[in-house]
């Protein structure tokens, strides 16, 4: 039962990962809820102190990567604030399927497109420089896609750090 358990939580935390990346999906949090959970089902947050203390630093660090990186690249292409305004509006319509422009493909290519086609709106409402606009959307994406990308391998660090913590725990040594 405990083995099950344990695989289900570690299945739980692959979808944190996949978090940390594709945005609307919970990250590090999944992560470090089913970390509590394996906690309360060993009846000892002891032999998991490390990898709560490790995942929450990942949780504090993804954080601040998400909103770093998304203003670095929204800085380094001279955005506004109404592109980074209009990149989260097109996230939520995206993912809400609500872009005229992307009747198909669902939430998945409304939450790439959305944020620059936002963007670009966003910037566009400001500067009435397409130029401008565009260059500005490019930045703000490709920002926030690197650090998507720092989220997931910061979340894969913290479930490396939990398996390698946890693992003896249930199959022996």
């Amino acid at each position: 039962m405990q083995t099950t358990i344990y695989l289900c939580l570690i299945a739980l935390m692959v979808v944190g990962i996949i978090g940390s990346v594709v945005p609307a999906i919970p990250g590090a949090s999944l992560i470090l809820i089913a970390i509590i959970i394996w906690g309360f089902v060993k009846g000892s947050f002891a032999a998991i102190s490390v990898p709560i203390i490790v995942t929450g630093v990942v949780l504090i660090l993804s954080i601040g990567v998400d909103l770093l990186a998304g203003y670095l690249g929204a800085k380094k292409a001279g955005a506004s604030k109404w592109g980074q305004i209009g990149a989260m509006v097109g996230l939520v319509l995206g993912f809400l399927g609500l872009l005229p422009a992307l009747p198909f493909g669902g939430p998945l290519l409304g939450m790439l497109f959305g944020p620059l086609l936002g963007a670009i709106v966003g910037e566009y409402l400001y500067r009435r420089n397409f130029g401008v606009a565009f260059k500005a959307g490019i930045g703000i994406v490709v920002g926030t896609v690197i650090g998507n990308l720092i989220q997931g391998l910061l979340a894969m660090a913290a479930v490396i750090v939990f398996v390698f913590s946890t693992w003896s725990q249930v199959f022996g040594s």
